[in-house]
């Protein structure tokens, strides 16, 4: 196991989520879990989106509600899905906002692998040879889809906002935002995801 004596430093996100959510087993195992110390190694985003299942499960539990095997993950799906529809989104934010989940304090202490990656380098001293994990393009490609995934819900709320108050009419409104990139040299376009997975325009490939 990683040493244990390493205090939770709440000056870093990942710390001050831990210890808020009181999730100190996972602080302890971290190092181990990256390194692969006793165990299959993680990745860094495995490792982001742990404990961010983890302190979701901890507010669903905090709101009375004991979730059923798988449940947690499938809600975390749901909520940060690039697969995901807004409609389907916005239901399950609904739904948890009904059960007495702040959903939008929730997400907003939701951790990256960058955080992860820091907290582990610069608070617990620990470090790898090969640093595959910190890939630039997987790193803005995550930043990316989050942004996108949330003005899908805003606007999706906004939209049945307005609903709500006859302000406009609208059958079943799915919200979906497309990021498109052009390139000015060959007047190829390509959606955000596709110019990234095929590591830039096919005039330069």
């Amino acid at each position: 196991m990683a040493d244990t004596a390493v205090e939770l430093n709440e000056r870093y996100k990942v710390g001050k989520v831990i210890a808020k959510y009181d999730l100190t087993a996972f602080h302890e195992e971290l190092p181990d879990r990256w390194l692969g110390k006793g165990r299959e190694a993680q990745s860094l985003r495995e490792l982001a989106d742990d404990l961010n299942v983890e302190l979701l499960r901890a507010a669903m539990k905090s709101a009375n509600i004991e979730p059923l095997d798988g449940e947690v993950q499938n809600t975390y799906r749901l909520l940060t899905g690039e697969e995901v529809s807004s409609g389907m989104r916005t239901a399950k934010r609904n739904e948890l906002e009904r059960e007495g989940i702040d959903v939008d304090s929730v997400e907003g202490d939701f951790v990256t692998h960058q955080a992860i990656y820091t907290y582990l380098t610069e608070v617990l001293d620990v470090s790898k040879e090969e640093q595959d994990d910190l890939d630039p393009v997987e790193k803005h490609s995550d930043r990316i889809n989050r942004l996108r995934s949330r003005t899908e819900a805003v606007s999706a709320d906004s939209i049945e906002s307005l609903m709500n108050n006859d302000a406009i009419e609208v059958g079943e409104p799915e919200v979906s935002v497309t990021i498109q990139v052009y390139c000015q040299e060959c007047r190829r376009q390509y959606t955000l995801s596709t110019l990234l997975s095929q590591g830039g325009c096919d005039c330069r490939n």
